[in-house]
């Protein structure tokens, strides 16, 4: 089992980096993909990839909450990190009109560069979108046929845009969210649609965190460490085994991002 969305860069792991990747190895987690949301947490995300070769690999990119901080040269330094081994995607990019941190059309500008990017240095793309699906198909639809891939990482729309997103051929990225009481209900419904070639999972880490874990974790932080936990509830909500399930969304993240190791 593979975790797709772990942002080590986080001040939370500051103290306990290595001891958050070994306890992810304990618990059985096969890789690390660690998330870039701006150019600094980038560099650092690739930094850290380094020193954890053949488990941790990163993303480049800028988050939409980052947008207005979109330059040149945060475009000369993502794409100078995308010639790293350790970068195996562009993002985390997309839209996020829930917060409107950056305006709405700096996230579409910074978008739409990012894609050109992931097309021109044939890597696939981390996307993020909330509460912007329909500028967020707009835009990323012309792109595709040029693209090497794309994950929509954390989803948590409707069945209508789950079904927009495979139909544009995107892999689907699920997190702790589904284990949410107050706010994953909808989201178990969908989780028999996804194809089981196209489902990826990762905790988001130290971001939301499974809320029916038991005995709750002392603290609130999340960890990959409980990756086993999600992939246990979504391998039931689908009625699958879920050493199986967590085996064949490993090969789909290898896939996706081409790892050789």
């Amino acid at each position: 089992m593979f975790d797709i969305g772990v942002n080590l860069t986080s001040t939370q792991f500051a103290k306990d980096r290595d001891h958050v990747v070994k306890r992810a190895k304990d618990a059985g987690v096969t890789g690390l993909l660690i998330t870039g949301t701006n150019a600094l947490e980038s560099q650092q995300a690739q930094s850290l990839a380094t020193r954890r070769p053949g488990y941790c690999w990163s993303t480049a990119g800028v988050h939409p909450h980052h947008a207005s901080e979109w330059s040149g040269e945060t475009a000369a330094t993502l794409k100078r990190l995308a010639e790293s081994p350790e970068v195996v995607a562009i993002g985390e990019c997309g839209l996020d009109f829930n917060r409107n941190v950056s305006e709405p059309e700096q996230q579409a500008y910074a978008f739409d560069a990012q894609l050109a990017l992931a097309a021109e240095v044939g890597l696939p793309v981390f996307l993020h979108c909330r509460e912007a699906h329909d500028r967020f198909m707009a835009i990323l639809t012309p792109w595709l046929p040029k693209l090497a891939g794309a994950v929509i990482h954390c989803f948590t729309g409707t069945r209508a845009e789950l079904e927009a997103c495979l139909a544009a051929g995107l892999y689907v990225g699920i997190t702790g969210w589904v284990c949410d009481e107050r706010r994953g209900m909808e989201l178990r419904d969908l989780m028999p649609l996804i194809p089981q070639n196209r489902l990826l999972l990762e905790t988001d880490a130290p971001y939301l965190i499974p809320r029916d874990m038991r005995p709750r974790p002392v603290s609130r932080r999340n960890e990959p460490c409980f990756l086993p936990h999600i992939v246990e509830q979504v391998a039931a909500l689908r009625g699958e085994e879920a050493p199986a399930l967590g085996q064949q969304c490993d090969r789909n993240a290898r896939e996706l991002f081409r790892l050789t190791v």
